[in-house]
């Protein structure tokens, strides 16, 4: 098979004996599980609230509209966004009816402050932070400047499983934070997410909205007595957007080795960065600031001809990934092109290198020999 970029590891006995429960007891669905994994993702991370999704992607939707319910923002308003990211967290902005405003990336990949400062109008009325990779990038500047202009903040955290700033988990200072558990995420479900609002009332209404806009999920129905537990009202037009005790079980398992997890693929990072820190000007290496302790979901580099790479290393049986290509390439972003000339640079040069539990050190110099040989003029 090769080395993939991405091969998810789990511990498989304890997540078989967390879903032989769910069997057991007959509840598959949105129930115990889903709430025993939100209060220990509250204790972990130290927000405040936490409701398990099916997906980050719905939870970015979610979080723009009922962001957008509660300020009152207006169709056509602006929330500041970066054009590098899954395309999943600019269509939460236009699914809103809302402007997507790209701003600029710096070398952390992530939000340049000065680009956002540059981008804020009059009808600007949210930034979405992307800790791409994992990293923080310069995340408080951008909390200082959402402050500063009264903007909500809405922190993109689906690679940011485990990440730490100064010692802490970022994104107490946000709305709202979004986590992906998608298959090959640090914290790996079959797909799940959760989001977090630091509003009690906006939790309420996400666990509404996620259950078709119904005021009490069947979980509740089923826990609480009385002889109308069945009746409920329809408050919202809302999704089917809750997790299941499935997923959940296999996340309660896989939450309690993430730190662990993490602290390896560090180690991954430091073997390469060890190897590549001599051809400073063949491969460039994304900057992780010193205060940020990241996930590594990625590690990435950018080269000059990166398509040439990702055919010799495809001929090696390395197989990389490119995150992403520029979200202005696409149709319904279009009209921004052009607008951010350092994210256009690194959409045509990154690659994101093999990262995941079942490297060996001995398949981290095997990749990097093959980087090497193919970038590096003799």
């Amino acid at each position: 098979m090769g080395i993939q970029l991405f091969s998810p590891k789990f511990e498989v006995e304890e997540c078989l004996e967390e879903i032989r429960e769910c069997l057991e007891k007959g509840w598959t669905g949105l129930g115990f599980k889903t709430v025993e994994f939100e209060e220990k993702w509250k204790h972990y991370t130290g927000l405040p609230f936490a409701y398990y999704i099916n997906s980050a992607t719905i939870g970015l939707y979610m979080a723009v509209d009922i962001l957008k319910e509660k300020y009152g923002w207006k169709d056509g308003d602006e929330i500041i966004s970066t054009p590098l990211t899954f395309v999943s967290t600019n269509h939460a902005i236009l699914k809103s009816d809302m402007k997507a405003v790209f701003a600029d990336i710096d070398d952390t990949m992530c939000l340049d402050p000065k680009s956002v400062r540059e981008k804020i109008t009059e009808k600007t009325r949210a930034v979405i932070f992307v800790g791409i990779g994992g990293s923080t990038g310069h995340y408080n500047e951008i909390v200082k400047i959402c402050k500063e202009n009264n903007l909500a903040l809405i922190l993109d955290a689906a690679h940011m499983g485990g990440t730490r700033l100064n010692g802490e988990i970022p994104g107490k200072e946000a709305d709202v934070v979004v986590y992906s558990f998608q298959a090959v995420k640090n914290l790996p479900t079959g797909d799940s997410g959760m989001i977090c609002f630091k509003d009690g009332n906006c939790d309420e209404i996400a666990r509404k909205k996620a259950w078709l806009g119904i005021n009490k999920d069947t979980y509740t129905r089923t826990t609480n007595s009385g002889n109308y537990k069945w009746k409920y009202n329809v408050e919202y037009v809302g999704d089917k957007a809750h997790g299941n005790s499935i997923m959940a079980s296999v996340g309660i398992v896989q939450l309690k080795y993430l730190d662990r997890d993490n602290a390896f693929r560090r180690q991954i990072a430091s073997w390469y960065r060890e190897r590549f820190s001599k051809y400073p000007e063949q491969i460039k290496m994304v900057n992780i600031p010193a205060e940020c302790e990241s996930s590594t979901h990625l590690f990435q580099i950018l080269v000059e001809d990166r398509d040439e790479l990702i055919l010799k290393l495809n001929a090696a049986e390395i197989y990389p990934g490119v995150h992403y290509a520029i979200n202005t390439d696409y149709p319904m972003y279009s009209y921004a092109k052009n607008t951010c000339p350092y994210a256009e640079y690194v959409s045509d040069h990154v690659i994101s290198l093999p990262m995941h539990m079942r490297l060996t050190y001995e398949d981290v110099q095997y990749i990097c020999d093959e980087v090497i040989k193919a970038v590096v003029r003799k």
